[in-house]
């Protein structure tokens, strides 16, 4: 068995990248998602990432098992600097400290780009995202109070952020 390795996502990475958004889409409030996402969505969503904007893949033994991406944050402009990223990670791969990985990559990803800063939002329901950010020195801004709902409830959101020129 190889160690887990980090790459720059593929054309032939984006079904298995679905079938794990799809996942938390459906299962989940790691997303506000409520349809699963097609076959066309990803690949517009993969055609606008590229070296300003990210997407990476960790994969072990050739099977993928999460990704992240950093997206443009509001229209372009004022906010070039700032993007959103994403993490995602296959269920049976959770707590083995590859979305720390895939998160750390992106970051310098992102700082080699030009971005300024970073922005994470996270539902608060989830716990180990909330503690992922603040491992890596996210700070937490924002606190919006049932501004999504899912499955019935209101959700709250928190924001994070990272300045990409501080340690």
């Amino acid at each position: 068995m190889s160690a887990p390795s980090i790459r720059a996502m593929e054309a032939r990475d984006l079904e298995a990248v679905r079938a794990i958004l799809n996942h938390y889409i459906e299962r989940t409030t790691a997303t506000f998602r409520t349809a699963t996402e097609s076959e066309e969505e990803r690949r517009a969503w993969f055609a606008t990432h590229d070296a300003r904007y990210p997407a990476i893949v960790v994969e072990e033994d050739g099977v993928l098992l999460g990704w992240a991406s950093l997206s443009p944050w509001k229209p372009p402009g004022g906010y070039r600097h700032t993007a959103e990223l994403s993490v995602y990670l296959r269920e049976d791969a959770r707590g083995r400290g590859l979305g720390r990985r895939l998160l750390a990559e992106l970051l310098e990803r992102g700082r080699a780009a030009g971005h300024h800063v970073v922005l994470g939002g996270v539902c608060t329901e989830q716990e180990a995202s909330l503690r992922l950010h603040e491992s890596l020195g996210f700070e937490k801004v924002a606190h919006l109070r049932e501004v999504g709902s899912k499955f019935g409830r209101w959700l709250d959101v928190a924001y994070y952020e990272k300045r990409l020129d501080s340690p």
